[in-house]
């Protein structure tokens, strides 16, 4: 037993040896690069092959909200991770991650921020997909690419999400109208793409309003504008101690009422206390972070609930 001992030792010293003398240079191929001192780091994701993911999957046409739920989900499980993200923007396959000008995350190393935000964005939409789709089978794994860009300035990192819920707000009238053309209005998809084509907003919302009868208005802000996750403290529903959470927004990003109100975001500060007292309903995402049932929903009720 103890020949058999030495040996492996004489073994593993050997191997140490050779890796430390005659293999190590091939570390000098590796690169790294370092992301510029001062300036936003902006990681953002976008699904691989999405429109036939969804169609495998049969996602509800133009917008499913499991789908859009379970993105949320796995944002706030990539924020929840790393506080250095003082806000996240998502639509669609798609999310933004907006990292702190001072962030010291992995020593700024480009690689390792940009592949460990996506591998557990990656990972977190697979193991939270059976509590949104109950009933549908996952097929086979989603994959989403990301890339990193840096803004040197607030107003750049500013217009970047204007840019992006600007997209939002454009891909998702066409979609409304597409879909609807075709779901109500019996065209196939080359038709309602060939009645769209060179129409401007007001036009597709003249389709939706006089053959359907859809006031475009009157979709969903979480169509219409996105996600915005922000870290903000609260009170806990049932014993009032406050807790950080992860909390869903969907506002205008473009105006300054959003940024008037959260002061925290361009100073790098991560999170800020949020009164909820007016909301009719705490979001889904919020409670599952809170571990609490979806019939705890009213501020006014909590109490109620508390005694019970």
């Amino acid at each position: 037993m103890k020949n058999s001992l030495r040996f492996t030792n004489a073994i593993k010293r050997f191997y140490t040896k050779m890796a430390n003398s005659k293999f190590e240079y091939v570390k000098d191929f590796e690169t790294q690069e370092k992301l510029l001192p001062n300036s936003w780091i902006v990681v953002r994701i976008d699904g691989k092959g999405f429109h036939k993911f969804s169609t495998k999957h049969n996602f509800n046409k133009p917008n499913d909200t499991r789908a859009l739920g379970l993105m949320n989900r796995a944002a706030a499980t990539v924020m929840n991770e790393y506080k250095d993200i003082v806000l996240s923007y998502g639509v669609s396959d798609e999310y933004s991650f907006v990292l702190r000008r001072q962030c010291p995350l992995y020593n700024r190393r480009k690689d390792k921020i940009m592949t460990y935000l996506n591998s557990l964005f990656t990972s977190s939409y697979v193991y939270f997909w059976n509590e949104y789709f109950h009933d549908v089978k996952l097929k086979y794994p989603p994959s989403f690419d990301s890339r990193i860009v840096l803004y040197p300035t607030d107003e750049n990192l500013r217009d970047y999400l204007n840019w992006r819920q600007a997209d939002c707000h454009i891909n998702n009238l066409y979609n409304t109208t597409f879909w609807s053309l075709i779901l109500k209005g019996g065209l196939t998809n080359c038709e309602a793409e060939q009645k769209l084509c060179g129409t401007d907003s007001a036009h597709k919302n003249e389709i939706l309003f006089s053959e359907f009868g859809i006031n475009y208005n009157n979709e969903l802000d979480l169509f219409k504008k996105g996600t915005i996750l922000l870290r903000k403290n609260i009170k806990h529903p049932l014993h009032e101690k406050s807790r950080q959470v992860i909390y869903p927004f969907h506002e205008d990003l473009i105006r300054d009422t959003f940024w008037d109100k959260n002061t925290n975001i361009l100073p790098g500060q991560v999170s800020q206390e949020f009164d909820y007292s007016s909301v009719d309903r705490l979001p889904e995402l919020v409670l599952k972070q809170l571990h609490l049932s979806d019939k705890v929903i009213r501020p006014d009720e909590s109490k109620d609930v508390a005694k019970e």
